[in-house]
């Protein structure tokens, strides 16, 4: 896309009463944006109606500045992106919701968009202690399992999971709801700056938007729709993760939610989804299997058991044992032990019982 096609599109975007709902009808009518603006107002009438056919005539008084700024971040890095609809690498996901966003500006490497196994991982800003460690260990076993991470760069189980995820060796995404030229919360300044070497930052809002409280709940049908099926850690009953679960439900994607106690309002809506039909998961396991997701290589399937997996497997024994009790025996943290155990599980060597036992298959 040559300079004048993107300011185009740009100059689209940013005019007054065009959201991306006239944006992809003026679109669908007219083709580029350089022919809607080559079109009479009569034309663009007939289509968005007279007030914004008018705005659409003439140039938005933030174009130049907004085009400076735009060039003079691209110009910064060759990690840096703009996607529109029309460019080839814009996500095939997104392009089968009801609301695409006309453009996506990236910072980072655009493969992790197409990454083949995507989930998202979302939850409380507030969240437990316990349900802070369950984000960081499910986003980190999935991850080595070659799974890309998908979530908000928000304060809580968001990050939480994308520092998991980037411990876990695969691509991470973070979806936000400012310009890319921002970074909020700004305690994740370093996370962000690691998530774009080890993965991608997208936003729908051109550079110089500030965190605006409406822009989140938006971005959240983005995590969805960029991710095979969303996790949800923990959540109160009124949050934006429930959005961005039900978002993800009505895009055709699957909805997992982690139990938690009876008694703690950030496990109520979790509890809510799964009476709602959400998959109870336990695990990192409980995800690959329902998803039927492959690994991508990074689980060493095809090297001997390491010493570490030996005296694993040697405090699993012949009989069914509780997680808790294997974790007495051994010593391992609970991410380790998840991770090591996932990896025996897909190599046939352990099996899970109702009840949340593990049993050894293989021989002593």
């Amino acid at each position: 896309m040559n300079w004048e096609e993107l300011a185009a599109w740009l100059r689209l975007s940013l005019t007054p009463g065009v959201g991306n709902d006239s944006a992809r009808k003026l679109l669908a009518a007219f083709g580029l944006p350089e022919t809607i603006f080559a079109q009479s107002a009569h034309a663009l009438q007939t289509v968005v109606g007279a007030q914004r056919a008018q705005a659409l005539l003439c140039e938005p008084e933030a174009l130049p500045a907004a085009l400076h700024q735009l060039q003079d971040w691209l110009a910064a890095g060759t990690d840096r992106h703009v996607l529109t609809l029309a460019d080839k690498r814009f996500p095939a996901d997104l392009l089968e919701m009801a609301d695409p966003p006309p453009m996506l500006y990236v910072l980072g490497d655009v493969k992790a968009l197409h990454h083949p196994q995507r989930l998202a991982i979302v939850g409380s800003r507030n969240p437990t202690p316990q349900g802070q460690a369950n984000a960081r260990q499910f986003a980190q076993a999935l991850s080595k399992s070659g799974v890309c991470i998908v979530s908000g760069l928000a304060l809580g189980v968001d990050g939480a999971a994308h520092e998991g995820a980037l411990e876990g060796g695969s691509p991470t995404v973070a979806v936000v709801g400012t310009g890319l030229d921002r970074v909020y919360p700004k305690r994740h300044l370093n996370l962000a700056h690691r998530i774009a070497a080890q993965g991608a930052l997208v936003s729908e809002y051109p550079l110089g938007t500030p965190p605006l409280a409406a822009h989140f709940p938006q971005r959240n049908r983005l995590i969805s729709g960029l991710s095979q099926g969303t996790l949800v850690v923990e959540a109160a009953v009124q949050s934006g993760s429930l959005i961005t679960a039900r978002l993800a439900a009505e895009q055709g994607r699957e909805v997992f939610a982690i139990p938690g106690s009876i008694h703690a309002p950030q496990s109520k809506g979790c509890h809510a989804l799964i009476r709602q039909g959400a998959k109870l998961v336990e695990s990192a396991y409980d995800i690959l299997e329902d998803l039927r997701l492959p690994t991508t290589g990074s689980l060493p399937f095809d090297t001997p058991v390491s010493a570490s997996e030996d005296t694993l497997l040697k405090a699993l024994g012949h009989d069914p044992v509780s997680l808790d009790a294997l974790q007495a025996r051994t010593g391992l943290d609970t991410a380790t032990l998840q991770a090591r155990l996932l990896e025996l599980e897909l190599e046939g060597q352990v099996g899970r019982l109702p009840g949340g036992l593990l049993q050894r298959i293989g021989s002593a």
